[in-house]
């Protein structure tokens, strides 16, 4: 695990959280970024990729969340959001990452960024969806 792609990700969620909060382009959020942020170590290549394809498939990543739920997906917090979203997409769509990677990025950017006690619910959501979409691998870590 890199940091420059730990960084591309907590960029992201930030990127993520203004595009869900704002309805700006993609486009002028990212190049804001760029711009305002010290990108200099951040995997810009995974930056452009989460922030463009996650909106690209949100209702289908989202899908995946809502079954997992236990309150309105509205009543989430929207960094939270992001941060679950961010996960799905690694899950579904990056299975060169492993299951146990993504969850523990997304709960590390939740302690950052989210609420108190927001990174439980976030890895509670992720590890629910992992069994979903991941489930030989999961398999196989609970067996060795």
């Amino acid at each position: 695990m890199s940091k420059a792609r730990s960084l591309a990700r907590k960029r992201a969620v930030q990127a993520l959280y203004m595009w869900e909060m704002s309805n700006i382009n993609l486009s002028d959020i990212d190049q804001q970024f760029v711009l305002e942020h010290d990108m200099t170590t951040v995997d810009l290549k995974y930056f452009h990729e989460l922030l463009h394809q996650i909106p690209a498939h949100v209702d289908e990543i989202d899908d995946h969340i809502h079954g997992l739920l236990d309150r309105a997906f509205e009543e989430i917090d929207p960094v939270e959001r992001a941060i679950m979203r961010l996960g799905v997409y690694e899950l579904q769509y990056r299975p060169d990452i492993p299951y146990r990677v993504v969850i523990n990025e997304a709960v590390e950017i939740a302690k950052t960024f989210g609420a108190e006690d927001g990174y439980k619910y976030v890895n509670s959501i992720l590890d629910g969806v992992a069994k979903k979409l991941r489930a030989v691998e999961v398999k196989a870590k609970k067996s060795s």
